[in-house]
């Protein structure tokens, strides 16, 4: 067992750590794993949740719309980065679902300025084939190219 004073203490240093930046479920356990004591962690694991600090349905679609604005990434990229913050993988194919109109658009565009920028480079072959080994569908690929 553990005193109301430990659990404020911990769940201060927990806090800190998830408004620092937007952190998921798993990477919060990660963190603490081992330095606070399991049931501790568990606890203020439950009360951020039920706070909406640890949100791993929203930390989904804040990174998934970072991507958008910032990145060229396949749909099949995004699945595996938010896949490597350790969120549940029908949380992930679920918002992907949901949303798949416009990633395909995004997919579009992203393929389309990979071709621009590798157009003197590379032949259209070749960018056809780098962009299928990064995960892009072969129909967004023909569609980026026309």
């Amino acid at each position: 067992m553990y005193t109301i004073e430990q659990f404020d203490k911990e769940k201060t240093k927990v806090l800190k750590y998830v408004l620092y930046k937007k952190r998921s479920e798993a990477e919060v356990r990660n963190k603490f794993s081992g330095i606070i004591d399991d049931n501790l962690l568990e606890d203020i694991i439950e009360y951020l949740k039920q706070a909406k600090y640890v949100d791993d349905i929203e930390y989904i679609k804040k990174t998934v719309n970072n991507f958008l604005v910032l990145k060229n990434l396949s749909i099949k990229e995004i699945k595996h980065k938010l896949l490597s913050k350790g969120l549940n993988k029908n949380d992930i194919d679920d918002y992907i679902y949901e949303n798949k109109e416009e990633l395909k658009k995004y997919e579009i565009k992203s393929a389309s300025n990979i071709i621009y920028k590798k157009a003197n480079s590379m032949e259209q072959d070749e960018i056809k084939q780098y962009l299928l080994k990064k995960g892009y569908k072969i129909e967004n690929i023909n569609i980026a190219m026309q």
